[in-house]
């Protein structure tokens, strides 16, 4: 690592091996936008903002800019040329999905009002983002529920500083759901594949962890028995909690401080919803 290279809390625990793929990732930046944006003249020089974050190609050494990029890496165990393919994806996804449109957009609050939304934050300072599943009418227009996630990530990431941390925890919560015919209904299917491969796609390495609330016991069984087939760091970030309040209250609190934590779930905050 450069000597004169900026730090912060975040890029001063990079390894040797990711500031040597990160140089080699920075190196590619102006191939990579000209790929990417591949009608716009001057793209490999034009700058360009990601989640609050300027990526600037004349100009690469800038800590929080690191951040970001080590995330795309990260996602491909450092590969460099991985990476750039996972990146050009995402920045002509988002064009093509016209992501800030999104989080500009209004969506009907008796459908949407209740759904979800970001809070507080856990001990380690990460945003609280919650989704509650239990509203079919969303999944009758899967295009507008997709678009109304994606500004529901955005938002969330718009708490992320990338200087001190840079994901964020996700509740997922089940309350009210009959599994019975949540698992028939194609929409939410459907809805629910093409979320999980949006957030995959485009958005590396965001959830630190992740709370499934108010599952059935049965599906509780299930997870812990499957637990040696999903690779260990990722098992480490899943908490698939029974429906039980007691239950609920202490897996979140392990993390999140009652301070932080929705009445609710147990804790002293106002209900956001």
């Amino acid at each position: 690592m450069d000597d004169k290279e900026p730090q912060n809390v975040l890029t001063r625990k990079f390894s040797e091996q990711e500031w040597q793929a990160l140089k080699k990732f920075r190196s590619i930046l102006p191939e990579i936008f000209r790929t990417a944006y591949d009608r716009k003249a001057g793209s490999d020089s034009t700058p360009i903002t990601i989640w609050g974050v300027v990526l600037d190609p004349n100009d690469t050494k800038n800590p929080k800019a690191s951040v970001v990029l080590m995330k795309w890496l990260r996602a491909r165990n450092l590969n460099v040329d991985e990476a750039a393919t996972k990146m050009i994806a995402t920045l002509r996804w988002r064009d093509e999905f016209r992501v800030e449109n999104a989080i500009e957009e209004e969506f009907p609050a008796d459908v949407y009002g209740k759904l979800g939304g970001t809070y507080g934050q856990d001990n380690e300072g990460r945003p609280l983002m919650q989704v509650h599943l239990h509203h079919a009418a969303v999944y009758g227009d899967i295009q507008r529920f997709l678009r109304w996630h994606v500004a529901l990530m955005e938002k969330a990431i718009e708490r992320i500083d990338f200087d001190t941390v840079d994901g964020m925890i996700e509740i997922n919560d089940y309350e009210g759901i009959d599994f019975k015919t949540f698992d028939r209904d194609p929409n939410a299917k459907a809805a629910r594949d093409q979320v999980k491969g949006i957030l995959e796609d485009h958005y590396p390495e965001f959830i630190a962890g992740r709370f499934f609330l108010n599952m059935p016991r049965p599906l509780s069984w299930v997870f812990w028995l499957c637990g040696f087939l999903i690779p260990a760091e990722t098992h480490a970030k899943l908490k698939v909690v029974r429906r039980d309040a007691n239950a609920t209250f202490k897996a979140l609190s392990a993390s999140i401080s009652k301070e932080q934590l929705p009445q609710h779930y147990g804790g002293d905050a106002t209900d956001p919803w």
